[in-house]
């Protein structure tokens, strides 16, 4: 396995290693494009904390984000295959 890739599957793996980033996940797989607030308000975590875990997740390539003057969106980003791949495990998971 190339190094690259080898960073790339960690970078992803360590992005779903938390319980609360597989829950930020999930609650989007369900629901879709969500904001941050509303997210944090569902997992019940403050704005902040949410953020950085949105944050990761952003970086690692599953999730795309969108700025709304100060109104910041998150989805399953639909154009990465790992977030598809993802998505497909999870909604299999929850059947």
């Amino acid at each position: 396995m190339k190094t690259d890739t080898a960073k790339d599957l960690e970078l992803v793996l360590k992005s779903l290693a938390n319980k609360r980033r597989i829950e930020i996940f999930t609650f989007l797989q369900l629901k879709g494009r969500r904001s941050v607030v509303v997210i944090a308000k569902e997992i019940k975590l403050s704005f902040r904390s949410t953020s950085k875990h949105l944050q990761l997740m952003y970086r690692a390539g599953l999730l795309a984000r969108e700025q709304d003057g100060l109104v910041v969106w998150y989805s399953i980003d639909r154009k990465n295959p790992k977030a598809i791949l993802l998505a497909k495990l999870f909604a299999y998971s929850h059947e």
